[in-house]
């Protein structure tokens, strides 16, 4: 089992608007990082598990109940956050063959912006627009936690990471001043990169 491995910015921690140097730095040099490494943990403690060939489960309490619960909650940390981080850093301007895929989902893009944020307000943790191989469409799922509230079959092309480490630092509990900065540093080329790879899977 392949260790992971902590991904640097592709820009400075200080050239987000709205989005302070010292939030960025914990955010991704403390609390990504504490994801990366205990992902590896979990799977260096799983490893005899699965090695011995006599593995032993209890649903009320286990030691492999609770690794393999840390292990869905530290890898989804480590996905989710790693998503976030590679979308931001850009003009926030929109642009791509996704941003009109957008309007036509939601009416105009203004629209999904509007809906997105929306869902963004209305989640404790995430609002992540996905590419559903399902249904081969672009969908906005939200999660209270990293390990609830995802759904099988999509692949995460925009993730809004709206727990309060987020943006408490910048704006207190003003979450929609944070959403509106989100959407201001957004790089659509990611994005659209992103959107591209994800739209050539599909599951019947």
């Amino acid at each position: 089992m392949a260790k992971k491995e902590f991904k640097q910015l592709n820009y400075a921690p200080d050239s987000l608007k709205g989005i302070s140097q010292k939030t960025i730095e914990i955010h991704h040099g403390k609390l990504y990082k504490g994801y990366v490494d205990k992902s590896n943990e979990i799977k260096e403690k799983l490893r005899p598990i699965v090695q011995s060939g006599k593995a032993e489960g209890n649903q009320t309490y286990s030691e492999l109940r609770g690794l393999k619960n840390g292990e869905s909650f530290a890898n989804n940390g480590v996905y989710l956050h790693e998503n976030y981080f590679a979308v931001l850093g850009g003009d926030g301007v929109p642009r791509g063959e996704i941003v009109s895929k957008l309007a036509d989902r939601y009416g105009s893009f203004d629209g999904f912006k509007t809906y997105f944020s929306a869902c963004g307000m209305a989640a404790r943790g995430w609002a992540v627009l996905a590419w559903d191989m399902h249904e081969k469409e672009l969908r906005i799922f939200t999660c209270d936690a990293q390990n609830h509230g995802g759904i099988w079959g999509t692949v995460p092309v925009l993730c809004m990471d709206v727990y309060e480490h987020s943006y408490f630092i910048d704006t207190g509990s003003d979450r929609a001043t944070y959403i509106k900065s989100f959407f201001d540093n957004l790089n659509w080329d990611k994005i659209e990169e992103l959107y591209q790879k994800a739209k050539k899977y599909e599951l019947d």
